[in-house]
């Protein structure tokens, strides 16, 4: 079943900029018509205020470590499984772990279902998670709100693999831009509550909610369709496209907010997120295909489907790319790395590698990227 993938769509997009901003406006002042005009005195021209400097708050600490987490997930798996509607309910779940001390720490949540397709193709289902109250209070997990957790979909050794994949990519667009969200790695053991045994052992991982990256960043993250090219801010914009491409990802639009977010900033500055990466062709899970529409074979191969962008903008990105890539690469030969299957970094790094060709290679570059974007400015 493909996920239909939407192309650029109108809609009025200005009034989000009000919104971020939340900027007071000076109420109307009725005139009346019989009132005498009073010379008015002369004012001292107005200099306009320059916005302030956004009050920034860290991440939580939970995401300021790349070490993995060992921790047990229980909850009803039968009752999580069964919920595929669009309004799931809240289910009683609970994490635990082992301190550094040695004692046994479990935090009391709720769980509950999310997305549309893997909830028909997987065995366990994506989960949000929800961290109510001052439960998780002194806890690894203090200060997460309800956080997205990506969950292992087949009980099997390979998918395993495209969960470590996908987490990789998360790990490489926050060392290309703070404007992308954090993510940190676990190994769960899931429990099922109703019979107390175990269904599975695998590795997951949690990302970083809108609202916590808005505040991180000074801004906010807002739910606005409809933006074009002109709407975002052209280097950012660049970024996000060029990543999409270097890790063969199609499944993404940007008007339809389809794998997209928007983060505002106090000067209504526009910048695109990207999330979501495991149609990716970096990631290349089985289960991935391309939309009929684009002609693609399959995930592997590279199209670009960003905004266009001013060739200056492409340039400091390719140029980042470049200033990026020993960390990048390096980032598969870390202790995340070395989790993955040989093979499977080296058919990676193998198709970064040709990502390095084209934008080094001044036609290439042209012709596969600058050339085929979308929506001229």
């Amino acid at each position: 079943m493909l996920r239909p993938i939407v192309l650029l769509t109108a809609g009025a997009f200005a009034s989000a900029f009000a919104q971020a901003q939340d900027a007071p406006k000076t109420p109307a002042v009725a005139k009346t018509q019989d009132a005498p005009k009073a010379q008015e005195a002369p004012r001292p021209q107005e200099v306009p205020k320059a916005p302030e400097e956004p009050k920034l708050v860290p991440a939580p600490a939970f995401f300021a470590s790349q070490d993995p987490i060992e921790v047990t997930l229980t909850t009803n798996i039968g009752n999580i499984r069964g919920d595929k509607g669009a309004d799931p309910p809240w289910r009683q779940a609970a994490l635990s772990y082992t301190a550094p001390e040695g004692n046994l720490v479990t935090v009391p949540i709720k769980a509950r279902t999310r997305g549309i397709w893997r909830l028909k193709w997987c065995d366990f289902p994506p989960l949000r998670l929800n961290f109510s109250g001052d439960k998780s209070k002194g806890t690894i997990f203090h200060k997460l709100d309800k956080p997205k957790m990506v969950s292992y979909c087949q009980d099997r050794d390979g998918y395993e693999e495209y969960i470590l994949q996908e987490y990789q990519l998360y790990r490489i667009y926050q060392l290309l831009t703070p404007v992308s969200h954090k993510a940190r790695l676990l190994k769960f053991t899931y429990v099922d509550s109703g019979s107390g045994k175990i269904r599975a052992k695998r590795y997951g991982f949690l990302t970083e909610e809108p609202s916590a990256l808005g505040l991180r960043l000074g801004g906010k993250v807002l739910e606005q369709k409809g933006a074009l090219p002109g709407d975002l801010d052209p280097y950012q914009d660049a970024l996000f496209g060029v990543f999409q491409y270097f890790i063969g990802n199609t499944d993404f639009s940007v008007a339809a907010l389809h794998n997209v977010e928007l983060f505002f900033d106090n000067v209504g500055e526009v910048r695109p997120i990207a999330f979501d990466f495991d149609f990716a062709g970096a990631v290349n899970a089985p289960y991935a295909i391309p939309d009929e529409r684009l002609g693609l074979q399959n995930v592997r191969q590279r199209l670009f489907r960003g905004y266009c962008d001013d060739p200056a903008s492409y340039a400091k990105v390719f140029a980042l790319f470049n200033e990026k890539k020993p960390e990048i690469y390096a980032l598969y030969a870390d202790t995340v790395g070395k989790l993955m299957d040989r093979g499977t970094v080296r058919q990676t790094l193998k198709y970064f590698d040709e990502f390095y060709e084209t934008i080094n290679d001044p036609r290439s570059a042209k012709r596969s990227i600058i050339e085929s974007c979308i929506g001229r400015r």
